[in-house]
């Protein structure tokens, strides 16, 4: 393990975030909050100097990164920038429990939504703007920033392609160019085009300027943090609707908008993945709407409500418009199922996504006619690709690990003493990147109350769900400390 390439690049993830750290804290001045702004200067003082500090220490490493390196180095740097960016919370008196804190940042730069705040609309105006900051950082990925900008001319070397692998969410991460680099490029380039096309018709509605920017960062990185304690429910049916496009639309591949802009609309129709989570949201919205119609006063605001929540909780967005723990039993078992399915492949959200879910139902049709004819040869096909048992393999073994983890952490929060649907929906909710539950972790509700041990627990879960697994899985295996 080369732990001084692996310091050098975690340093330069910390001054990223120090300069990201300036806007609030100027916000915090704008307001005349001398406490916020205290603890941002703080902050950036504390996260600048370690990162400064660590840089000078591996300056003369050459940043020559292998795979090993590149599991280890994003899933330290995730625990590094919530540690880091928590510190503001603790410091200001926002926040003063560490703990809670860290979970709330955590919950921040995973894209959950997960607040243990039980007064949101009691926060600073910069307080807010780095809850909401940290999701849309976290949303397209932090290291996929920093590659779009840093590397120079060691970006040739192999190091790109084996952190852009351990961050982006998916089970196979391809170019879209040839170098990675401009990949990066382009990807932060569409996520950025998406949200500021979202803060322009936020705009247009209920919202103030700064509202509508905190919304697009929150619906951008499908993370759901709100400014308000009744989240998207006090807002317009325009503005709910707005957010409802626009979270449908982060949950897309991010390839099939540049695709689009190619203007290869054909490839983009023909996505497999693509026609799945289309279908999957349509009669989700249809199913719920059908179940509910009592619920409410006209068609109009029940499909809304129904849509809204849908997309909602597919893009594993997590705001809402309503409490939907008050729905019928037969909607909320259909939005629990989409906790676990999630949006699209290299989207912003989180869950198994819909390509896994497609790979491992084609997988499972192979076998199935394996065991009727012995001798049937049959190659498992994505988009009309064939795809290789490496993959294959590699969606099996995520599964298995997936159950495995949600299995153990819902035997640890059950600990608790809640009830069997809030530590289930708890577990479901932060492993997936949710957010809002159902009972006592639901859209009404906050994770307050949970015990240390739990939040514990749900803090590796959210960071294990947006990392994929891996890189936080092998942070705990003997092989991966081992030197060379």
């Amino acid at each position: 393990m080369n732990y001084k390439v692996m310091g050098k690049f975690i340093s330069q993830i910390l001054m990223v975030e120090s300069a990201f750290m300036l806007p609030p804290f100027f916000i915090s001045i704008f307001e005349g909050n001398l406490r916020v702004m205290f603890g941002f200067l703080v902050g950036i003082c504390v996260a600048l100097g370690t990162g400064m500090a660590m840089f000078w220490a591996c300056r003369n490493t050459k940043m020559k990164l292998y795979a090993r390196e590149g599991m280890a180095c994003v899933a330290l740097s995730w625990i590094a920038i919530s540690f880091f960016g928590c510190i503001p919370f603790v410091v200001s008196g926002e926040i003063p429990n560490f703990l809670d804190a860290l979970f709330e940042m955590v919950s921040g730069f995973t894209t959950t939504g997960a607040t243990i705040v039980t007064d949101i609309e009691a926060l600073s105006g910069a307080t807010n703007y780095w809850r909401c900051f940290s999701q849309w950082l976290g949303g397209m990925g932090v290291l996929v920033f920093v590659l779009a900008l840093s590397f120079g001319q060691e970006r040739a070397n192999g190091a790109t392609i084996h952190l852009l692998r351990a961050e982006s969410p998916g089970p196979n991460v391809g170019k879209l160019v040839p170098k990675m680099r401009t990949t990066a490029r382009i990807l932060y380039t569409i996520y950025i085009m998406l949200t500021a096309f979202d803060f322009m018709f936020l705009c247009f509605g209920d919202m103030s300027p700064f509202e509508a920017l905190c919304s697009a960062f929150s619906t951008a990185g499908t993370g759901g943090y709100g400014l308000m304690n009744t989240s998207m429910a006090g807002h317009s049916a325009y503005t709910q609707v707005v957010c409802t496009v626009f979270m449908f639309l982060f949950g897309v591949n991010f390839s099939c908008f540049y695709l689009l802009l190619l203007g290869k609309i054909r490839t983009v129709l023909k996505d497999r993945e693509l026609r799945l989570y289309v279908i999957l949201v349509a009669c989700s919205i249809v199913f719920i709407a059908i179940n509910i119609r009592n619920l409410y006063a006209g068609l109009g605001e029940t499909i809304r409500h129904s849509a809204f929540q849908v997309v909602s909780i597919i893009t594993t967005t997590g705001f809402a418009t309503c409490d939907f723990d008050q729905w019928p039993n037969f909607s909320k078992s259909i939005l629990l199922a989409l906790m676990f399915i999630g949006g699209c492949a290299g989207s912003t959200c989180g869950g198994l996504k819909c390509s896994r879910v497609l790979l491992l139902l084609k997988d499972l049709r192979r076998k199935m006619r394996k065991m009727v004819n012995p001798q049937r040869v049959e190659v498992v096909r994505f988009n009309f690709q064939p795809v290789s048992e490496d993959v294959l393999e590699g969606t099996q073994t995520y599964l298995v690990a997936y159950v495995a983890i949600v299995l153990v952490s819902f035997f640890l929060v059950a600990l608790n003493g809640k009830s069997m649907m809030t530590s289930i929906s708890a577990v479901a909710t932060c492993f997936n990147n949710v957010g809002p539950g159902f009972e006592e972790v639901g859209a009404s509700c906050n994770y307050a109350g949970l015990s240390v041990l739990s939040k514990i627990v749900l803090i590796f879960d959210m960071l294990a769900g947006r990392l994929e697994i891996f890189p936080m899985m092998l942070l705990f295996t003997r092989s991966m400390w081992r030197h060379r």
